[in-house]
């Protein structure tokens, strides 16, 4: 049988990156102990560095690694620092084969079609950004787009805006996600905020959304929670509002969220 000392094969896997950080522990820092306890340490060394610097092999072109905050992440405390938060790597899509195609098809026009156009395609990259984060595990914020698409945080706050106004769903963004728990819909998010007794204004700040907006969501919650506590049924609801049934059935389900006695009440009758 042969050895690992005549095997000329044994050298190849001793020049790995984790032996080198063995050896260097050992020879070069003189760190004097367990061999297995060295062994542990180059396993988390080696951890670290997969996580800082993933493979190239994970990225597609247009793609960066980024460091944010992690989505496990609980709501920060007062005196919170950035150090204190669990970090994530993440690998973002900032440009992508379409961005490049809708660039080479782009044709001028007139000052204000061209900066409606910008808009729009900045709107989808801070969406697909945010997105993606959030899918690997991390929460960016608004600083983070500001630095990733050279855009000022005012514009990155208008284009949250924009997008919420145009689309049922909320961005994942650092603010929300940490302030609320799990991703939020719209009328969750503002009527969690409504409830923990937010003013308006506030509320539209911190949802990124218009304060028209905001009060009509609040009217609403406000309408159907009013005719619940009368002992009105879902139909009648709907009759009464206007609203879609699933409209009012999200409303109702709020309303039961923190108001369960309504429920109760409602079941007794």
């Amino acid at each position: 049988m042969q050895t690992e000392q005549g095997n000329r094969y044994a050298s190849i896997p001793k020049r790995s990156f984790r032996s080198s950080i063995i050896r260097m522990f050992e020879e070069e820092f003189k760190i004097v102990g367990s061999h297995k306890v060295i062994q542990l340490i180059a396993e988390e060394v080696l951890k670290l560095h997969n996580e800082f610097y993933p493979e190239i092999e994970k990225k597609t072109n247009g793609s960066i690694v980024w460091r944010t905050t992690s989505s496990n992440c609980k709501k920060p405390s007062y005196g919170t620092k950035v150090e204190d938060y669990e970090i994530r790597t993440v690998i973002l899509p900032l440009v992508t084969e379409e961005d490049v195609e809708t660039r080479i098809k782009s044709h001028y026009g007139k000052e204000n079609q061209n900066y409606e156009k910008q808009t729009e395609r900045d709107i989808k990259v801070m969406a697909r950004l945010l997105k993606s984060a959030y899918e690997q595990g991390g929460l960016l914020s608004g600083a983070e787009l500001s630095v990733l698409m050279n855009r000022s945080l005012g514009t990155i706050g208008r284009y949250l805006r924009k997008y919420h106004e145009m689309n049922d769903d909320i961005l994942p963004t650092k603010g929300i996600i940490l302030d609320q728990g799990s991703k939020p819909t719209h009328k969750a998010s503002i009527i969690n905020l409504y409830e923990q007794g937010y003013p308006e204004v506030d509320i539209a700040r911190l949802t990124t959304h218009t304060i028209e907006s905001t009060s009509r969501y609040i009217k609403t919650y406000k309408n159907v929670k009013l005719l619940i506590s009368k002992g009105f049924g879902l139909m009648e609801i709907v009759r009464v509002t206007g609203l879609g049934r699933s409209t009012i059935i999200q409303y109702r389900d709020l309303v039961y969220q923190y108001h369960p006695e309504l429920n109760s009440e409602n079941e007794k009758k």
